[in-house]
């Protein structure tokens, strides 16, 4: 009798024994995925911080005025404080006010400084013509002496006017006293007068000032004008001269100027509204040598 054998069962199928992470592994994903949101976080903050943005604008700023000045005279370089290009030639700079820059708080005119450049002298507007006083005259005068600038009255002269009646107005509204400027006479227009007229009231204007203050007045005026119907009539007399937005003032060899008014929109703090500035032609020596003695 034959015994049949039972058929062999098939075999089993392994099943695959899910495995649970050891715990060093989590532990290890947990603190990538924390050192990340600090990453991140820290990134979100620089980014909105406003020192960063002052960082970049600031930097680009600085790259963006690089390329500006690239190429130009580099003595005539941008001062960012004063918001105008500057002559970097020259040592002792100053500004000219009248009525039209308002109430000035002249402290922080005087500490106003970038890099070498800061406010050492200023000329105030006093008179115009017979009859008009600068309603801020007064007051620019003595805070502006009281901060420490050396300070420089300047009469507005009206050609059609009497030269001898301007000086005389003139001299009755500004006391000068030891250490300050010589007095200016500003003339830059001839109002209708012919240049002959003008010349004739503007010498008898020098002359009264010279007379009564023993000190030669400084004239002012735009170089052109200068050259139209200045030029050698009034030779021996310091000038002051008008012209703007430049590297240099060519005025001719032989004119002997002493100040410079190279921009008419300078910012400086303490004041209000855009600034004359200018620039004494030599050194601090020489322009303590310029100012009254007696």
């Amino acid at each position: 009798m034959t015994v049949k054998k039972k058929p062999a069962a098939p075999p089993r199928k392994k099943t695959a024994v899910k495995r649970k992470p050891s715990p060093r592994k989590k532990k290890k994903t947990n603190k990538i995925n924390t050192n990340l949101i600090i990453a991140l976080t820290g990134i979100a903050l620089i980014l909105l911080s406003p020192f960063y943005y002052g960082y970049v604008l600031n930097t680009f700023s600085s790259a963006w005025q690089w390329v500006r000045d690239f190429g130009k005279d580099p003595h005539y370089r941008t001062y960012k404080s004063f918001d105008i290009n500057i002559p970097t030639k020259y040592t002792v700079h100053g500004i000219d006010v009248s009525y039209a820059q308002g109430k000035i708080d002249w402290h922080k005119v005087k500490v106003m400084q970038e890099d070498s450049v800061h406010i050492t002298f200023a000329f105030i507007k006093a008179t115009e013509g017979v009859l008009l006083v600068d309603p801020y005259f007064k007051r620019n005068w003595r805070e502006a002496a009281k901060a420490g600038i050396i300070c420089g009255a300047y009469h507005y002269f009206r050609p059609e006017k009497s030269g001898k009646w301007q000086a005389r107005f003139f001299m009755q509204n500004v006391n000068v006293e030891k250490g300050d400027m010589p007095m200016v006479v500003d003339v830059e227009t001839l109002k209708g007068a012919s240049p002959e007229q003008m010349r004739k009231e503007l010498k008898a204007f020098l002359e009264s000032v010279e007379a009564k203050t023993g000190t030669k007045p400084i004239i002012y005026s735009g170089l052109s004008f200068y050259k139209d119907y200045l030029q050698s009539y009034f030779e021996g007399y310091r000038l002051w001269i008008a012209h703007y937005y430049k590297p240099e003032l060519k005025a001719g060899r032989n004119t002997q100027w002493l100040f410079w008014q190279h921009s008419d929109k300078a910012r400086v703090n303490g004041i209000n509204h855009t600034v004359d500035f200018d620039a004494f032609h030599g050194d601090s020596i020489a322009f303590r040598n310029m100012l009254i003695t007696d």
